[in-house]
Order: structure tokens, then C-alpha cells, then sequence
């Protein structure tokens, strides 16, 4: 069966399986369980209509249930077992073997690396080019340019910064960008960027602070221009110059919607694996936790370290993802 044949059919049958659900479960539900007929029938009503909203959540519940919640009991018991005993229960052994290892701690301070730089530069772009596009006749289109590196995959990103990065022997025409420029500007031959220890992380992270940008760039652009105008023009007649009203007056009013944004990209940059994997698989010191654990996992097949490192990753990621959820539900109060 060939792959569009195969999308057409998994549209159809999900499309046709979700339709399907809602009507026979509504069905069953008004017909048979709660009947609306006989001396019951405002009770039976009521009772079905507690009971319906149920039936329009049970399928994301299930659906969490089997792909998130099964899997993190699942990863934490493993995490707690050894393959090579043949799934003997080995307490922490597992942790304390992949916190001896020196590779754990580089992917530990790389992603440390990733947090510190990418983050707060994919907001600060996105804030600058949320501000400038306002402020310009073909800013739609401009934010149309910054925003499509968001439509490309993580592998797609990557496959074309490599490119970017590429090296070709000293007298070969150089298809690499940075090369050609740094060639150009009289370096003395090409160099392999990924390959060069500490720096070859930002040439990475690069990658990513491209892509998110984007992303903070739409929601901050949104958030500006939510901004009361009575404020601005206030700050305008007391004399403010355009750099007091961003920094002073716009800034501290969308505060909060910068905050979040950082701490979405946190929750993606602790997650990050894709683009260290397409273009350097964790070679030359640039590990990353999530790498990290594919290699135990999925190369040397070690599932009890690799889940290990599953279950530390989930430990970073929860707090964060913990005080967006409250924050979230705290705005739409």
C-alpha cells in the first residue's frame, strides 16, 4: 500500500471511528442506560447529561493514560531493574552506575549550556522581532519569514544547518555558508564547526534558538499588542522616548507572557535530542541527556540505565511543567 493510500485510510478510519464512538456511545447512553421515557425520565435526563461529557473525555483520557501514564510506571520500573540479570530488581543500582559516568555528566552540563544560552535568546529575538514588525508597513510578511522555521521538522532544521556548517577540502568551492565567510574574511582553511570541543554546542544550539524564535515571536507579538494604548500615549506626553516605552512601559506589562514563553522553550531545550542526533550524534563533547538515553537504551541496550535517564529528565521537566500549568490556569481566572 503506498503511503498516501495509507494516510487516506488512517483519516478515514479515525475520522469515521471518532464519529462512530460519539454517536453509538450517545446512543447507548439515551437509549438503554438512561432511558428518557416512564416515571424516571427528568431523572434519567439529568443523570445522562452528567454522564456525557465523560463520554467526549474518555477517549483523551484513555489515550494519556496508555501512551503517558503506563509508560512513566512502566520507565520507573524498569529504572529499577537490570537486563543483564535477566529483569531482577536491582534497587538503584542503576542510577548510581549512570551518575558515575562521565558521559551522563557532560550531556548534565551541556544541557545546563542549553539552558542558560537558548532560552533566553529565542525570547529576546522573538520580543525584538515581535517589536520591529509592529512597527513596519510589510511586517506581516517579515513575521511570516521569522515564524516558517517553525514548520520545519527538528531533522529538517538540522539537515539544512549541516549545510550551513559543511567543509570542503582547502582548493574545493566551499557549499558551506560559514566557510565561504570565514574564507572570504582570510582564515587559512575550512573548519569542521562540529567538531570543535565547547563551541560546536552553540553552532547546535543555534539551530534551535532559529527555530523557536518563531514560536516567541507570535505569542509576544499577540501580548503587545494587547497593551492598553491609553499607557503608551500617557508615557509619550510625559516625554518617554521610544526606549523607555518598550523597556519600562511594554515589557513590565507583558512580563508574565514572557515568562512563559521562557519556560516553554526550558521544557523543549530539556527535551532536546533531534538536532544533536542528525548532526552530531553526540560526538566531539556534545551530549545531551536525551541522546544520552537513546544511546543506553536503544544502542547498548541497557534499559535499566536508559530509563534511568528517562526518569531524571521527567524529575527536570515536571517542576517547569508544574508552574506553567498553574500559571496558565491563574490567567484564565
Amino acid at each position: 500500500m503506498s503511503p498516501a493510500l495509507q494516510a487516506l485510510v488512517t483519516i478515514v478510519v479515525g475520522v469515521g471511528g471518532c464519529i462512530g464512538y460519539f454517536y453509538f456511545s450517545n446512543l447507548i447512553l439515551d437509549k438503554v442506560i438512561f432511558p428518557a421515557r416512564g416515571a424516571n425520565i427528568g431523572r434519567n435526563i439529568n443523570r445522562a447529561n452528567m454522564v456525557r461529557p465523560w463520554l467526549f473525555l474518555f477517549p483523551a483520557m484513555f489515550a494519556l493514560t496508555l501512551y503517558l501514564t503506563y509508560p512513566v510506571f512502566e520507565t520507573l520500573r524498569l529504572s529499577l531493574t537490570s537486563r543483564s540479570q535477566g529483569g531482577a530488581f536491582v534497587g538503584l543500582e542503576n542510577h548510581q552506575k549512570m551518575f558515575g559516568e562521565t558521559k551522563f555528566w557532560e550531556a548534565v552540563r551541556n544541557n545546563f549550556l542549553w539552558l542558560l544560552v537558548v532560552p533566553g535568546l529565542s525570547t529576546a529575538f522573538g520580543l525584538l522581532a515581535a517589536q520591529l514588525t509592529d512597527r513596519i508597513k510589510w511586517g506581516s510578511i517579515a513575521k511570516s519569514l521569522v515564524f516558517m522555521p517553525m514548520a520545519i521538522s527538528f531533522v529538517g532544521a538540522s539537515v539544512i544547518w549541516k549545510f550551513v556548517y559543511d567543509a570542503k577540502p582547502l582548493g574545493q568551492e566551499q557549499i558551506g555558508i560559514l566557510n565561504a565567510i570565514y574564507l572570504g574574511l582570510g582564515g587559512a582553511e575550512p573548519q569542521q564547526w562540529l567538531t570543535i570541543p565547547f563551541w560546536n554546542n552553540f553552532f547546535l544550539m543555534i539551530v534551535l534558538i532559529w527555530i523557536q524564535t518563531g514560536f516567541a515571536m507570535v505569542i509576544l507579538s499577540a501580548a503587545l499588542r494587547g497593551i492598553p494604548e491609553e499607557t503608551i500615549e500617557a508615557a509619550i506626553i510625559d516625554g518617554a522616548n521610544p526606549f523607555q516605552i518598550f523597556f519600562k512601559i511594554k515589557v513590565p506589562q507583558i512580563m508574565g507572557t514572557i515568562v512563559v514563553v521562557w519556560t516553554t522553550i526550558t521544557l523543549v531545550v530539556l527535551k532536546v535530542f533531534d538536532i544533536v542526533f542528525a548532526m552530531t550524534n553526540g560526538q566531539w563533547q556534545t551530549q545531551v541527556l536525551a541522546n544520552y538515553m537513546y544511546d543506553k537504551l536503544f544502542r547498548t541496550l541497557d534499559w535499566g540505565v536508559g530509563s534511568a535517564a528517562a526518569m531524571f529528565i521527567m524529575v527536570l521537566v515536571t517542576p517547569i511543567l508544574i508552574w506553567n500549568v498553574r500559571n496558565a490556569r491563574k490567567e484564565m481566572r
